[in-house]
């Protein structure tokens, strides 16, 4: 996690400040100047990635001091004081940008899945993310996802067998054969989960022992069939269409998962402000 993180806010500094650096900031403010912000919530919301939001103005200038006045997970209201940061005025201004756009995002994706797992709230229904993340934002987005109270899915294609519709097809388009020559090369206690978009398709795979089956893009008819034939042999998930609205009657289904891209590829960045107190 951290030598990601470093090499993302690395390339989003870079990104920002070019070979000049921060042109406005060095004409109008003095080297010597200090002063202080603060981390201010503009509307409700769950904070999430306070740590590399600090990490931004200590890659910047290391002397500059930040206060956590929140933590990961926590449920903030509007105009709540989440954290404050001391030191040179002009590393201030200069990593208000980056950290903000992290944290906003980060915290966008913990408070939709806190409302998520509030409309599942009382079920065994758990709601689970996807790798349908930004590039390079993959760990930081994982992490937010939990700080919200839901769950995470595989982070990447190295930890966890997943045979989709197009690794089907590309064996010639037989569940029975993707399953085979997975069980016959899978590493050893990995665990095996194959998407099905028919009953059809999930009979076979309940035939050759899929570990768990990914129910993809049914309605809830099928989906209600699909649990009546596994007849909890196996952990079903559900994938594809997934609302906030329609996630009480899955969970009503029997169904054991749901994923959902939206945690981390459709979550709002939410309003979040760095505000300069003093100067001096």
């Amino acid at each position: 996690m951290d030598a990601f993180l470093d090499r993302l806010i690395s390339l989003a500094l870079e990104e920002d400040l070019g070979a000049a650096g921060d042109i406005t900031t060095l004409a109008l403010v003095p080297a010597e100047s200090l002063g202080s912000a603060e981390l201010i919530a503009k509307e409700r919301l769950v904070i999430a990635g306070l740590d590399a939001f600090a990490r931004v103005f200590q890659r910047v200038d290391p002397e500059v001091r930040i206060e956590l006045l929140s933590s990961d997970g926590q449920e903030v209201q509007d105009r709540a004081l989440v954290a404050r940061v001391h030191g040179r005025l002009r590393s201030l201004l200069t990593a208000e940008r980056t950290a903000l756009n992290i944290i906003q995002r980060t915290s966008g994706m913990a408070t939709m899945a806190r409302q998520v797992m509030d409309a599942v709230k009382g079920t065994r229904l758990r709601v689970l993310d996807t790798r349908k993340t930004s590039p390079g934002m993959r760990s930081l987005s994982k992490l937010a996802v939990k700080a919200g109270g839901a769950f995470n899915h595989r982070f990447g294609l190295f930890d966890g067998i997943l045979i989709k519709d197009n690794h089907i097809a590309a064996v010639g388009g037989s569940v029975r054969e993707a399953l085979r020559r997975a069980r016959a090369n899978a590493p050893q206690l990995v665990k095996i989960e194959i998407e099905v978009t028919n009953l059809e398709q999930l009979a076979e795979a309940l035939e050759e022992g899929a570990d768990v089956v990914m129910l993809d893009n049914m309605d809830d008819a099928q989906i209600s069939r699909a649990v009546e034939l596994t007849a909890g042999r196996i952990p079903l998930e559900v994938s594809g269409g997934i609302t906030l609205e329609r996630l009480p009657r899955l969970a009503k289904l029997g169904v054991d998962f749901v994923s959902m891209g939206a945690l981390t590829h459709s979550a709002r960045a939410m309003d979040l402000s760095l505000e300069i107190l003093q100067a001096s």
